[in-house]
Protein backbone atom coordinates (compact mmCIF):
# COMPACT_ATOMS: atom_id res chain seq x y z
CA UNK A 1 0.00 0.00 0.00
CA UNK A 2 1.04 3.40 -0.37
CA UNK A 3 1.23 6.24 1.95
CA UNK A 4 0.05 8.94 0.73
CA UNK A 5 1.33 11.87 2.96
CA UNK A 6 -2.19 13.64 3.89
CA UNK A 7 -3.04 13.54 7.91
CA UNK A 8 -6.61 13.19 8.98
CA UNK A 9 -8.02 14.60 11.71
CA UNK A 10 -8.27 12.57 15.21
CA UNK A 11 -10.40 9.26 15.14
CA UNK A 12 -13.86 10.03 15.48
CA UNK A 13 -13.98 13.65 14.27
CA UNK A 14 -16.27 14.58 11.28
CA UNK A 15 -14.47 17.24 10.03
CA UNK A 16 -11.27 16.04 9.33
CA UNK A 17 -9.41 19.01 11.56
CA UNK A 18 -6.05 17.49 11.76
CA UNK A 19 -4.56 18.73 8.37
CA UNK A 20 -5.77 20.37 5.09
CA UNK A 21 -5.97 18.64 2.22
CA UNK A 22 -2.54 19.67 0.85
CA UNK A 23 -0.98 18.48 3.86
CA UNK A 24 -0.76 21.76 6.02
CA UNK A 25 -1.51 22.94 9.37
CA UNK A 26 -4.57 22.00 11.19
CA UNK A 27 -7.21 24.51 11.53
CA UNK A 28 -6.90 26.60 14.45
CA UNK A 29 -9.09 26.75 18.14
CA UNK A 30 -11.29 29.96 17.02
CA UNK A 31 -11.89 28.04 13.63
CA UNK A 32 -12.46 24.40 15.26
CA UNK A 33 -14.69 25.44 17.82
CA UNK A 34 -14.28 24.55 21.59
CA UNK A 35 -12.14 21.66 22.72
CA UNK A 36 -14.40 18.50 24.03
CA UNK A 37 -13.82 17.21 27.92
CA UNK A 38 -11.06 15.07 28.00
CA UNK A 39 -9.67 16.28 24.35
CA UNK A 40 -5.89 16.76 24.25
CA UNK A 41 -4.77 20.07 23.74
CA UNK A 42 -4.06 21.69 20.10
CA UNK A 43 -0.53 20.61 19.25
CA UNK A 44 0.21 18.14 22.32
CA UNK A 45 -2.09 15.07 20.42
CA UNK A 46 -0.33 11.92 20.54
CA UNK A 47 0.93 10.00 17.63
CA UNK A 48 -1.61 7.93 17.96
CA UNK A 49 -4.46 10.70 17.59
CA UNK A 50 -3.27 11.08 13.65
CA UNK A 51 -4.82 8.72 10.80
CA UNK A 52 -2.50 7.94 7.62
CA UNK A 53 -4.93 7.86 4.29
CA UNK A 54 -3.49 4.68 2.63
CA UNK A 55 -4.09 4.56 -1.65
CA UNK A 56 -4.13 0.64 -2.11
CA UNK A 57 -2.19 -0.82 -5.44
CA UNK A 58 -4.11 -1.66 -8.36
CA UNK A 59 -3.43 -5.78 -7.60
CA UNK A 60 -5.93 -6.25 -10.85
CA UNK A 61 -2.79 -4.20 -13.09
CA UNK A 62 -0.04 -6.35 -11.31
CA UNK A 63 -1.11 -9.31 -11.91
CA UNK A 64 -1.29 -8.85 -15.69
CA UNK A 65 1.74 -6.96 -15.73
CA UNK A 66 3.09 -10.12 -13.62
CA UNK A 67 1.46 -12.60 -15.60
CA UNK A 68 2.92 -11.39 -19.39
CA UNK A 69 6.18 -11.18 -17.85
CA UNK A 70 5.54 -14.91 -16.94
CA UNK A 71 4.53 -16.23 -19.66
CA UNK A 72 7.44 -14.54 -21.98
CA UNK A 73 10.06 -15.75 -19.43
CA UNK A 74 8.32 -19.53 -19.08
CA UNK A 75 7.27 -20.20 -22.83
CA UNK A 76 10.68 -21.48 -23.94
CA UNK A 77 10.56 -23.95 -21.20
CA UNK A 78 6.97 -25.72 -22.83
CA UNK A 79 8.15 -24.85 -26.62
CA UNK A 80 11.74 -26.32 -27.18
CA UNK A 81 11.56 -27.41 -30.59
CA UNK A 82 14.25 -25.26 -33.22
CA UNK A 83 10.75 -24.03 -34.93
CA UNK A 84 8.67 -23.01 -31.35
CA UNK A 85 11.87 -21.00 -30.72
CA UNK A 86 11.92 -19.16 -33.87
CA UNK A 87 8.14 -18.44 -33.55
CA UNK A 88 8.32 -17.22 -30.23
CA UNK A 89 11.12 -14.53 -31.27
CA UNK A 90 8.83 -13.50 -34.16
CA UNK A 91 5.92 -13.47 -31.62
CA UNK A 92 7.81 -10.74 -29.51
CA UNK A 93 9.15 -8.62 -32.75
CA UNK A 94 5.56 -8.90 -34.12
CA UNK A 95 3.77 -7.59 -30.83
CA UNK A 96 6.33 -4.51 -31.37
CA UNK A 97 5.42 -3.88 -34.54
CA UNK A 98 1.78 -4.17 -34.30
CA UNK A 99 1.41 -2.19 -30.69
CA UNK A 100 3.76 0.69 -32.53
CA UNK A 101 1.35 0.29 -35.69
CA UNK A 102 -1.70 0.66 -33.59
CA UNK A 103 -0.53 3.46 -31.69
CA UNK A 104 -1.60 5.54 -34.99
CA UNK A 105 -4.56 3.05 -36.03
CA UNK A 106 -6.68 2.62 -32.62
CA UNK A 107 -5.72 5.43 -30.64
CA UNK A 108 -5.14 8.24 -33.17
CA UNK A 109 -7.82 6.87 -35.65
CA UNK A 110 -4.62 7.24 -38.79
CA UNK A 111 -4.88 4.38 -41.16
CA UNK A 112 -1.38 3.80 -42.31
CA UNK A 113 -0.36 1.54 -45.90
CA UNK A 114 3.15 2.56 -45.58
CA UNK A 115 4.45 2.09 -41.90
CA UNK A 116 6.70 -0.75 -42.47
CA UNK A 117 9.20 1.83 -43.99
CA UNK A 118 10.11 2.64 -40.50
CA UNK A 119 10.73 -0.67 -39.36
CA UNK A 120 12.27 -1.49 -42.66
CA UNK A 121 14.69 1.35 -42.52
CA UNK A 122 15.53 0.58 -38.82
CA UNK A 123 16.26 -3.00 -40.03
CA UNK A 124 18.77 -1.37 -42.87
CA UNK A 125 20.61 0.65 -40.62
CA UNK A 126 20.62 -2.04 -37.55
CA UNK A 127 22.08 -4.61 -39.28
CA UNK A 128 25.06 -2.42 -41.01
CA UNK A 129 25.89 -1.12 -37.34
CA UNK A 130 25.43 -5.19 -36.86
CA UNK A 131 28.57 -5.43 -40.00
CA UNK A 132 30.19 -2.48 -37.93
CA UNK A 133 30.71 -4.16 -34.79
CA UNK A 134 31.40 -7.61 -36.62
CA UNK A 135 34.56 -5.11 -38.25
CA UNK A 136 35.43 -4.02 -35.54
CA UNK A 137 34.84 -0.55 -36.20
CA UNK A 138 32.28 0.58 -33.55
CA UNK A 139 32.26 -0.33 -29.82
CA UNK A 140 28.87 -1.29 -29.44
CA UNK A 141 27.14 -4.19 -27.66
CA UNK A 142 25.01 -5.86 -29.90
CA UNK A 143 21.93 -5.64 -27.60
CA UNK A 144 22.03 -2.54 -27.85
CA UNK A 145 22.05 -2.78 -31.88
CA UNK A 146 18.00 -2.45 -31.77
CA UNK A 147 18.09 0.90 -30.10
CA UNK A 148 20.01 2.11 -33.36
CA UNK A 149 17.11 0.73 -35.19
CA UNK A 150 14.79 2.31 -33.19
CA UNK A 151 16.47 5.92 -33.38
CA UNK A 152 16.69 5.30 -37.14
CA UNK A 153 13.45 4.49 -36.87
CA UNK A 154 12.47 7.99 -35.33
CA UNK A 155 14.70 9.67 -37.31
CA UNK A 156 12.91 9.14 -40.61
CA UNK A 157 9.45 9.80 -38.56
CA UNK A 158 10.90 13.03 -37.93
CA UNK A 159 12.01 13.62 -41.13
CA UNK A 160 8.40 11.70 -42.95
CA UNK A 161 5.99 12.54 -40.75
CA UNK A 162 5.61 16.35 -40.88
CA UNK A 163 4.18 16.30 -44.35
CA UNK A 164 2.59 12.86 -43.76
CA UNK A 165 0.32 14.21 -40.82
CA UNK A 166 -0.53 17.23 -42.65
CA UNK A 167 -3.56 15.45 -43.44
CA UNK A 168 -5.83 13.32 -41.78
CA UNK A 169 -8.08 10.15 -42.88
CA UNK A 170 -8.23 9.35 -46.76
CA UNK A 171 -5.70 11.51 -47.81
CA UNK A 172 -3.22 10.20 -44.74
CA UNK A 173 -3.65 7.00 -45.77
CA UNK A 174 -2.98 7.96 -49.40
CA UNK A 175 0.47 9.83 -48.48
CA UNK A 176 1.91 7.24 -46.51
CA UNK A 177 0.89 4.69 -49.39
CA UNK A 178 3.01 7.29 -52.02
CA UNK A 179 5.79 7.08 -49.32
CA UNK A 180 5.88 3.17 -48.75
CA UNK A 181 6.09 2.54 -52.68
CA UNK A 182 9.09 5.56 -52.89
CA UNK A 183 11.23 4.09 -50.35
CA UNK A 184 10.20 0.31 -51.54
CA UNK A 185 11.42 2.04 -55.44
CA UNK A 186 14.69 3.54 -53.48
CA UNK A 187 15.53 0.24 -52.07
CA UNK A 188 16.06 -1.47 -55.80
CA UNK A 189 17.54 1.70 -56.84
CA UNK A 190 20.30 1.97 -54.46
CA UNK A 191 22.11 -1.32 -54.19
CA UNK A 192 25.40 -0.16 -52.37
CA UNK A 193 23.58 0.59 -48.90
CA UNK A 194 19.92 -1.58 -49.65
CA UNK A 195 22.10 -5.15 -50.94
CA UNK A 196 19.56 -5.26 -54.04
CA UNK A 197 17.49 -8.09 -54.21
CA UNK A 198 20.26 -10.29 -52.13
CA UNK A 199 19.87 -7.77 -49.34
CA UNK A 200 22.27 -7.49 -47.01
CA UNK A 201 23.37 -10.13 -44.11
CA UNK A 202 25.45 -10.00 -41.20
CA UNK A 203 26.14 -12.11 -38.12
CA UNK A 204 25.00 -11.24 -35.02
CA UNK A 205 28.00 -13.21 -32.86
CA UNK A 206 29.44 -10.23 -32.94
CA UNK A 207 31.94 -8.12 -30.48
CA UNK A 208 33.02 -9.79 -26.95
CA UNK A 209 30.07 -11.77 -25.29
CA UNK A 210 29.08 -10.20 -21.55
CA UNK A 211 28.65 -13.37 -19.34
CA UNK A 212 29.59 -15.97 -21.72
CA UNK A 213 26.26 -14.66 -24.07
CA UNK A 214 26.95 -14.24 -27.28
CA UNK A 215 23.19 -14.57 -29.30
CA UNK A 216 24.51 -17.22 -31.01
CA UNK A 217 21.60 -19.79 -29.12
CA UNK A 218 18.55 -18.76 -30.06
CA UNK A 219 17.06 -19.13 -26.77
CA UNK A 220 19.88 -16.45 -25.91
CA UNK A 221 18.56 -13.93 -28.68
CA UNK A 222 15.01 -15.09 -27.68
CA UNK A 223 15.07 -13.87 -24.18
CA UNK A 224 17.02 -10.45 -25.68
CA UNK A 225 13.72 -10.25 -27.74
CA UNK A 226 11.18 -10.88 -24.72
CA UNK A 227 13.26 -8.10 -22.66
CA UNK A 228 12.68 -5.70 -25.22
CA UNK A 229 8.93 -6.68 -25.78
CA UNK A 230 8.03 -6.13 -22.43
CA UNK A 231 9.65 -3.09 -21.87
CA UNK A 232 8.22 -1.71 -25.22
CA UNK A 233 5.04 -3.02 -24.03
CA UNK A 234 5.32 -1.01 -21.14
CA UNK A 235 6.35 2.26 -22.78
CA UNK A 236 3.85 2.22 -25.23
CA UNK A 237 0.87 1.57 -22.48
CA UNK A 238 2.39 4.47 -20.11
CA UNK A 239 1.94 6.55 -23.10
CA UNK A 240 -1.73 5.98 -23.98
CA UNK A 241 -2.15 7.60 -20.54
CA UNK A 242 0.31 10.19 -20.84
CA UNK A 243 -1.43 13.54 -21.63
CA UNK A 244 -0.02 13.69 -25.70
CA UNK A 245 -1.93 10.27 -25.47
CA UNK A 246 -4.89 11.12 -24.45
CA UNK A 247 -4.97 14.29 -26.54
CA UNK A 248 -4.21 11.87 -28.92
CA UNK A 249 -7.88 9.78 -28.71
CA UNK A 250 -9.38 13.35 -28.53
CA UNK A 251 -7.57 13.87 -32.25
CA UNK A 252 -9.43 10.68 -33.45
CA UNK A 253 -12.82 11.06 -31.85
CA UNK A 254 -13.04 14.44 -32.37
CA UNK A 255 -10.57 16.79 -34.06
CA UNK A 256 -12.62 20.07 -34.48
CA UNK A 257 -13.18 20.34 -31.21
CA UNK A 258 -9.88 20.24 -30.17
CA UNK A 259 -8.73 22.90 -32.40
CA UNK A 260 -11.66 24.82 -31.03
CA UNK A 261 -9.67 24.45 -27.63
CA UNK A 262 -6.15 25.53 -28.62
CA UNK A 263 -4.43 22.44 -29.58
CA UNK A 264 -2.70 21.65 -33.24
CA UNK A 265 -4.09 18.29 -34.34
CA UNK A 266 -1.14 18.01 -36.59
CA UNK A 267 1.33 18.47 -33.70
CA UNK A 268 -0.50 15.71 -31.78
CA UNK A 269 -0.59 13.71 -34.76
CA UNK A 270 3.46 14.34 -35.59
CA UNK A 271 4.55 13.25 -32.03
CA UNK A 272 2.52 9.95 -31.91
CA UNK A 273 4.10 9.43 -35.63
CA UNK A 274 7.43 10.02 -34.18
CA UNK A 275 6.78 7.81 -30.85
CA UNK A 276 5.28 4.86 -33.55
CA UNK A 277 8.23 5.39 -35.83
CA UNK A 278 10.61 4.55 -33.16
CA UNK A 279 9.27 1.51 -31.85
CA UNK A 280 9.34 0.61 -35.30
CA UNK A 281 12.80 0.97 -35.46
CA UNK A 282 13.21 -1.25 -32.58
CA UNK A 283 10.96 -4.28 -34.25
CA UNK A 284 13.12 -4.21 -37.15
CA UNK A 285 15.84 -4.06 -35.37
CA UNK A 286 15.18 -6.47 -33.20
CA UNK A 287 14.87 -8.89 -36.52
CA UNK A 288 17.80 -7.97 -38.35
CA UNK A 289 19.34 -9.38 -34.94
CA UNK A 290 16.44 -12.43 -35.80
CA UNK A 291 17.37 -13.28 -39.33
CA UNK A 292 20.87 -12.17 -39.95
CA UNK A 293 19.47 -10.62 -43.04
CA UNK A 294 17.62 -7.68 -44.73
CA UNK A 295 15.88 -7.39 -47.80
CA UNK A 296 13.78 -5.17 -49.73
CA UNK A 297 10.72 -7.02 -48.45
CA UNK A 298 10.99 -5.44 -45.29
CA UNK A 299 9.60 -1.81 -46.22
CA UNK A 300 7.12 -3.06 -49.27
CA UNK A 301 3.20 -2.60 -49.18
CA UNK A 302 2.62 -6.15 -48.25
CA UNK A 303 4.43 -6.30 -44.95
CA UNK A 304 2.69 -2.68 -43.82
CA UNK A 305 -0.81 -4.76 -45.32
CA UNK A 306 0.09 -7.61 -42.59
CA UNK A 307 0.86 -4.74 -40.11
CA UNK A 308 -2.93 -3.69 -40.94
CA UNK A 309 -4.77 -6.77 -41.23
CA UNK A 310 -3.64 -8.52 -38.06
CA UNK A 311 -4.17 -5.36 -35.94
CA UNK A 312 -7.32 -5.24 -37.21
CA UNK A 313 -8.12 -8.51 -36.30
CA UNK A 314 -6.32 -8.66 -32.62
CA UNK A 315 -8.81 -5.50 -32.32
CA UNK A 316 -7.68 -2.27 -32.39
CA UNK A 317 -9.81 -0.67 -29.79
CA UNK A 318 -8.16 -2.30 -26.78
CA UNK A 319 -4.65 -2.53 -25.91
CA UNK A 320 -3.74 -5.62 -25.99
CA UNK A 321 -5.46 -6.43 -29.17
CA UNK A 322 -2.65 -5.62 -31.57
CA UNK A 323 -0.77 -8.37 -29.27
CA UNK A 324 -3.44 -10.77 -30.00
CA UNK A 325 -3.20 -10.18 -33.77
CA UNK A 326 1.11 -10.29 -33.62
CA UNK A 327 0.57 -14.03 -32.34
CA UNK A 328 -2.02 -14.80 -35.18
CA UNK A 329 0.45 -12.95 -37.97
CA UNK A 330 3.27 -15.65 -37.01
CA UNK A 331 0.86 -18.53 -36.93
CA UNK A 332 -0.54 -17.54 -40.35
CA UNK A 333 3.10 -16.84 -41.91
CA UNK A 334 4.54 -19.62 -40.60
CA UNK A 335 2.00 -22.39 -39.90
CA UNK A 336 -1.17 -22.09 -41.96
CA UNK A 337 1.33 -20.70 -45.18
CA UNK A 338 3.06 -24.69 -44.72
CA UNK A 339 -0.14 -26.47 -44.26
CA UNK A 340 -1.99 -24.86 -47.58
CA UNK A 341 -0.81 -22.93 -50.62
CA UNK A 342 -4.46 -20.99 -50.40
CA UNK A 343 -3.71 -19.55 -47.04
CA UNK A 344 -4.01 -15.95 -48.14
CA UNK A 345 -7.41 -16.74 -49.04
CA UNK A 346 -8.52 -18.26 -45.96
CA UNK A 347 -6.99 -14.53 -44.48
CA UNK A 348 -9.09 -12.91 -46.74
CA UNK A 349 -11.98 -14.86 -45.69
CA UNK A 350 -11.45 -14.54 -42.26
CA UNK A 351 -10.74 -10.77 -42.39
CA UNK A 352 -14.21 -10.28 -44.14
CA UNK A 353 -16.24 -12.21 -41.64
CA UNK A 354 -14.53 -10.38 -38.96
CA UNK A 355 -15.13 -7.14 -40.45
CA UNK A 356 -19.12 -8.54 -41.15
CA UNK A 357 -19.70 -10.00 -37.61
CA UNK A 358 -17.03 -8.72 -35.63
CA UNK A 359 -15.54 -5.47 -36.59
CA UNK A 360 -14.02 -4.17 -32.86
CA UNK A 361 -12.07 -8.00 -33.87
CA UNK A 362 -10.93 -10.84 -31.24
CA UNK A 363 -9.93 -8.31 -28.19
CA UNK A 364 -13.44 -6.80 -28.82
CA UNK A 365 -15.81 -9.97 -28.35
CA UNK A 366 -13.47 -11.20 -25.11
CA UNK A 367 -13.91 -8.01 -23.68
CA UNK A 368 -17.86 -8.20 -24.16
CA UNK A 369 -18.17 -11.87 -23.21
CA UNK A 370 -15.91 -11.01 -20.17
CA UNK A 371 -18.99 -8.08 -19.44
CA UNK A 372 -21.63 -10.69 -19.61
CA UNK A 373 -19.21 -13.11 -17.06
CA UNK A 374 -19.15 -10.56 -14.39
CA UNK A 375 -22.93 -10.55 -14.25
CA UNK A 376 -23.37 -14.20 -14.27
CA UNK A 377 -24.94 -14.69 -17.53
CA UNK A 378 -22.45 -16.41 -19.36
CA UNK A 379 -23.60 -19.87 -19.16
CA UNK A 380 -27.01 -19.16 -20.88
CA UNK A 381 -24.69 -18.67 -24.40
CA UNK A 382 -22.32 -21.82 -24.05
CA UNK A 383 -25.31 -23.84 -26.47
CA UNK A 384 -24.72 -21.01 -28.78
CA UNK A 385 -21.42 -20.69 -28.68
CA UNK A 386 -21.30 -24.61 -29.50
CA UNK A 387 -22.96 -24.06 -32.29
CA UNK A 388 -22.07 -21.63 -33.86
CA UNK A 389 -18.42 -22.66 -33.81
CA UNK A 390 -19.83 -26.35 -35.15
CA UNK A 391 -21.46 -24.73 -37.93
CA UNK A 392 -18.80 -22.52 -38.77
CA UNK A 393 -16.33 -25.40 -38.75
CA UNK A 394 -18.64 -26.99 -41.17
CA UNK A 395 -18.81 -24.12 -43.61
CA UNK A 396 -14.85 -24.52 -43.11
CA UNK A 397 -15.05 -27.97 -44.34
CA UNK A 398 -17.14 -27.27 -47.64
CA UNK A 399 -15.96 -24.08 -48.75
CA UNK A 400 -12.39 -25.16 -47.81
CA UNK A 401 -13.17 -28.83 -49.88
CA UNK A 402 -13.91 -26.29 -52.90
CA UNK A 403 -10.86 -23.77 -52.79
CA UNK A 404 -8.39 -27.03 -52.13
CA UNK A 405 -9.66 -28.90 -55.20
CA UNK A 406 -9.57 -25.66 -57.21
CA UNK A 407 -5.45 -24.89 -56.19
CA UNK A 408 -5.18 -29.07 -56.88
CA UNK A 409 -6.64 -28.41 -60.48
CA UNK A 410 -4.57 -25.62 -60.91
CA UNK A 411 -0.90 -26.00 -59.10
CA UNK A 412 -1.28 -30.41 -58.87
CA UNK A 413 -2.63 -31.23 -62.18
CA UNK A 414 0.41 -33.29 -63.09
CA UNK A 415 0.04 -35.58 -59.60
CA UNK A 416 -3.37 -36.57 -60.86
CA UNK A 417 -6.75 -35.78 -59.90
CA UNK A 418 -6.62 -37.69 -56.49
CA UNK A 419 -6.37 -35.52 -53.29
CA UNK A 420 -6.60 -35.55 -49.49
CA UNK A 421 -8.69 -33.37 -47.83
CA UNK A 422 -9.40 -33.27 -43.88
CA UNK A 423 -8.63 -37.30 -43.80
CA UNK A 424 -11.42 -37.74 -46.62
CA UNK A 425 -10.23 -38.67 -50.54
CA UNK A 426 -11.66 -35.79 -53.04
CA UNK A 427 -11.28 -36.32 -56.56
CA UNK A 428 -10.77 -32.71 -57.93
CA UNK A 429 -12.46 -33.57 -61.44
CA UNK A 430 -15.44 -35.74 -59.93
CA UNK A 431 -19.15 -34.93 -60.14
CA UNK A 432 -19.53 -36.09 -56.54
CA UNK A 433 -16.50 -34.58 -54.76
CA UNK A 434 -17.99 -31.00 -55.98
CA UNK A 435 -21.37 -31.61 -55.04
CA UNK A 436 -20.71 -32.96 -51.92
CA UNK A 437 -18.35 -29.99 -51.16
CA UNK A 438 -20.60 -27.24 -52.56
CA UNK A 439 -23.99 -29.26 -50.13
CA UNK A 440 -21.50 -29.14 -46.79
CA UNK A 441 -21.17 -25.55 -47.68
CA UNK A 442 -24.70 -24.92 -48.21
CA UNK A 443 -25.87 -26.58 -45.37
CA UNK A 444 -23.53 -25.15 -43.08
CA UNK A 445 -24.49 -21.41 -44.23
CA UNK A 446 -28.07 -21.82 -43.64
CA UNK A 447 -27.78 -23.43 -40.45
CA UNK A 448 -25.20 -20.94 -38.90
CA UNK A 449 -27.53 -18.05 -40.40
CA UNK A 450 -30.33 -19.48 -38.21
CA UNK A 451 -28.58 -19.94 -35.63
CA UNK A 452 -26.52 -16.70 -35.88
CA UNK A 453 -30.21 -14.42 -35.55
CA UNK A 454 -31.64 -17.20 -32.70
CA UNK A 455 -27.99 -15.65 -31.10
CA UNK A 456 -28.26 -12.18 -31.93
CA UNK A 457 -31.75 -12.46 -29.78
CA UNK A 458 -30.42 -13.95 -26.82
CA UNK A 459 -27.79 -11.61 -26.54
CA UNK A 460 -29.91 -8.79 -27.00
CA UNK A 461 -32.26 -9.99 -24.13
CA UNK A 462 -29.04 -10.56 -21.68
CA UNK A 463 -27.84 -7.20 -22.24
CA UNK A 464 -31.50 -5.73 -21.61
CA UNK A 465 -30.94 -8.14 -18.32
CA UNK A 466 -27.79 -6.53 -17.38
CA UNK A 467 -28.84 -2.87 -18.07
CA UNK A 468 -32.03 -3.59 -15.89
CA UNK A 469 -29.19 -5.03 -12.96
CA UNK A 470 -26.71 -2.24 -13.66
CA UNK A 471 -30.10 0.35 -13.19
CA UNK A 472 -30.66 -1.75 -9.38
CA UNK A 473 -27.49 -1.17 -8.82
CA UNK A 474 -27.61 2.49 -8.76
CA UNK A 475 -30.99 2.80 -7.22
CA UNK A 476 -29.68 1.17 -4.26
Amino acid sequence: MQKTGSISGPAGASGGHGADASGGPSAGPSQAGPRPPGAPAAGRRGRGADRYHFKPYNVGRWLVWGGYALVLAVAPMFFTTSLSMTMLSQMGIGIIACLAFNMLLGQGGMLSFGHAVYSGLGSFFAIHTLNMVSAGTLALPVSLVPLVGGLFGLLFAVLLGWVTTKKAGTPFAMITLGVGELVWAMSLMFPGFFGGEGGISGNRVAGQPLHGITFGPQIQLYYLIALYCFVCTALMFAFTRTPLGRMLNAVRDNPERVEFIGYSTQYVRYFAFCASGFFMGIAGGLGALNFEIVTAEVVNAARSGAYLLFTFLGGAVFFFGPIIGAVLMVLALVLLSEITQAWLLYLGLIFLFMVMYAPGGISSLIMMNLRVASFGKLRQLWGSYLALGGLAFVMLAGAGAMIEMVYHLQLNEALGPQMKFMGATLNAKGFDSWFGAAFVLLVGVVLFEVTRRHFVLQWGAIQGDIEKEIKRREAL
